[in-house]
């Protein structure tokens, strides 16, 4: 199944709902609620307030469902769960609705207002769970028959990946995985999953596969005494797409550390990838882009003035482009005002330093005010970047941190950042021993993500602009 075409059928029936649920609404307001206040019978007339209510209603309840991440994983949902979160989404965002558009209507009685809020919260709640049922229904009937699945990779060859596959294999309802093949620990001569599955190499070679392969789930399923290699497992899985699946052994299940909500499959449980939470995530990146194109508005005068100022004081385009890694490792082309002398970097990669003699006398001033990075507000709109998260760097210098710190490419996990806690606290690196002491600031970031903390750190990034505190 095309995930675009299927995303695109619940938009249609959400939007179908919340449009459907208006029109009855209003329609019960003007036939039986209306009519209570003033006494006589009320035409029912379609205004222009109704108009404007089944274009921008409708269109409230898509953005509303996006923030709330309900479009993000529509092959793993859950009919039951669904219902909660249908209604619980619906009695919010009626909520809102009641309180903004309808509670300062001339009605006669709070009973009638109690009226109105449960007949719109009952119409709009019952018309999307109905279609949201029979769509989601659809696909999860499809993947029970096995006419859709997942493709898996199986990490471990020995027996604890042999009960696994055979009781995912074979249980009453599938959970949807399509397993490709499996990679062991070590080399041997014989594996117990290998009658079963092709053996697609060892956990050496995971990075390789995964790129070789259209893998969208992988079962971590290793031996009690191999857990001292999770690390190395999970460190080139941080950077990919995938959903990643464990087994808890007795440890697990005793301290409570694992949870799940999955009845007929194996007790696997979910190495969550995702940061935040979905409507953090989708929140955030509302804000970023609503906050970027506003930004760009604003400066346009400055990025006026810059530009003439660059081309004046010396030779050289004004925007300095290059090439940065972000998030899943994927390269992109990052822009900055121009601060140093035309071909800077003769010699190669160099970083700057305070007393760096290639910076110009402008570069200085917009260094120390941040005001260089002002062009990667279009970094953000395009969805490269993120106004907050760890600076990005290139290959050339990532590969000498990856020596020294292996754990470095978890911060591929999330969009680079315009600003970031690491720069906030130690500013720009000149060396590569700068960039480790760096480093912590950024992990403990990624730790503790969250909106609160991204408004603390452009706090601080606009009071150190002011201050010229950069370098």
């Amino acid at each position: 199944m095309n995930k675009r075409v299927q995303v695109a059928k619940y938009l249609f029936f959400d939007l179908l709902a919340a449009a459907a649920s208006w029109v009855l609404f209003y329609s019960y307001r003007k036939l039986y609620i209306e009519p209570q206040h003033f006494g006589t019978e009320v035409p029912l007339e379609f205004t222009s307030r109704f108009f404007l209510g089944l274009i921008f209603i409708p269109a409230f309840w898509l953005l509303f469902y996006y923030i709330t991440g309900y479009y993000s994983n529509i092959y793993r949902k859950s009919r039951l769960l669904e219902l909660g979160q249908t209604f619980l989404t619906s009695l919010i965002g009626v909520i809102i609705i009641f309180f903004t558009l309808i509670l300062d209507d001339v009605i006669g009685s709070y009973k009638n207002y109690y009226s109105l809020f449960f007949t719109l919260f009952g119409l709009h709640f019952s018309l999307t769970y109905l279609f949201r049922f029979i769509q989601t229904n659809r696909i999860v009937r499809r993947i029970h028959r096995r006419e859709f699945g997942f493709n898996t990779l199986l990490i471990g060859g020995d027996e604890k990946a042999l009960q696994i596959y055979q009781e995912l294999n074979t249980q009453i309802r599938p959970a949807g995985y399509r397993f490709i093949g499996f990679l062991s620990l070590e080399e041997r001569s014989s594996y117990p999953l290998e009658q079963h599955l092709p053996r697609l190499g060892s956990t050496k070679d995971l990075s390789e596969v995964i790129k070789k392969n259209d893998f969208e789930e992988v079962i971590i399923a290793i031996e009690s005494t191999q857990h001292e290699l999770l690390s190395s497992i999970l460190t080139p899985l941080q950077n990919r797409t995938l959903t990643i699946w464990g087994i808890p052994d007795l440890f697990d299940l005793l301290s409570g550390n694992t949870k799940t909500s999955v009845i007929y499959s194996s007790p696997l449980f979910k190495i969550s990838n995702g940061i935040m939470p979905a409507w953090q995530a989708n929140l955030k990146r509302l804000f970023d882009v609503s906050f970027s194109i506003i930004a760009i508005i604003l400066f346009l005068p400055v990025y006026l003035i810059v530009s003439i100022w660059i081309k004046l004081e010396s030779k050289g385009p004004i925007l300095y482009k290059q090439e940065r890694i972000g998030k899943f490792g994927k390269p992109f082309t990052i822009y900055k005002f121009r601060t140093m002398v035309d071909d800077a970097e003769t010699n190669g990669p160099e970083l700057s330093s305070h007393n760096d003699k290639r910076i110009t006398r402008l570069g200085q001033f917009l260094r120390r005010t941040h005001l260089d990075e002002i062009p990667q507000f279009y970094n953000v709109i395009i969805g490269e970047m993120s106004l907050v998260g760890p600076r990005p760097e290139r290959q050339y210098f990532i590969d000498q941190i990856v020596k020294e710190a292996p754990h470095y490419t978890h911060l591929h996990k999330i969009r680079p950042g315009i600003t970031s806690w690491g720069q906030v606290k130690y500013g720009y690196a000149s060396n590569l021993e700068e960039m480790l002491q760096r480093l912590p600031y950024d992990l403990v970031y990624l730790r503790n993500i969250s909106l609160y903390i991204d408004f603390k750190i452009l706090i601080y990034t606009i009071i150190a602009c002011f201050k010229g505190d950069g370098k």
